[in-house]
């Protein structure tokens, strides 16, 4: 994987690049993270759990409990919340770029984050099929919490971890749970976005 980061007033930002990985295996990720987490950061998460669980055909509004301890000691409880695009402010939107996209909300670190709606962050993973693989970028962009250069280092830090991780375990996890054909027990939805921008909406889910 080759990675570089950037940082501009409104967060930080990393762009990636992956081989033998395609955009379907990671929009399968997001709605079956539970399958993942620990291997998607073995040495910092801990087992993830749905609080809101995800829909077969449509992860939005899903919330799962991330527990994860972070390179500078933090450890955090985060209840994480998968947005609809057009309930993310225009500003953060204005960073999509690429073909598939999900943007999560940082409700907090615990139950009560449930009923609240003033999300401490929000994350922006998106991607886009090239002839070796895929190209995508993930940002860090604070809300509510204001995220300082060096948070954003800590963040990038965890993060490329966990994206590299993809090339470790995703093609054979994705392929073994080819054979559940149940969508209750193994769901996929297709993150992939007509338009850039504030202008992007889900092509498949409404």
């Amino acid at each position: 994987m080759e990675t570089s980061i950037t940082q501009d007033a409104i967060g930080t930002h990393i762009d990636w690049k992956h081989e033998d990985i395609n955009p379907r295996m990671i929009d399968w990720f997001w709605s079956n993270m539970e399958k993942g987490f620990l291997l998607w950061h073995p040495s910092q998460h801990e087992p993830l759990q749905w609080a809101v669980p995800v829909k077969p055909g449509n992860p939005i509004g899903s919330v799962h409990i991330a527990p994860q301890t972070w390179n500078d000691g933090t450890r955090q409880n985060l209840y994480i919340r998968m947005e609809k695009l057009e309930d993310v402010p225009a500003g953060i939107r204005d960073y999509i770029c690429y073909e598939h996209v999900v943007i999560v909300a940082g409700l907090g670190l615990g139950e009560e984050a449930l009923t609240a709606n003033d999300p401490m962050g929000y994350r922006i993973h998106q991607y886009e099929k090239t002839d070796y693989g895929v190209v995508g970028k993930s940002s860090a962009i604070g809300a509510r919490r204001k995220e300082t250069h060096a948070d954003g280092l800590v963040w990038s830090a965890h993060c490329i971890e966990e994206i590299g991780n993809w090339g470790v375990f995703l093609p054979q996890l994705y392929t073994l749970f080819k054979v559940v054909k149940n969508p209750s027990y193994n769901p996929f939805a297709d993150l992939s976005v007509d338009g850039k921008g504030r202008e992007a909406r889900y092509r498949y889910i409404r």
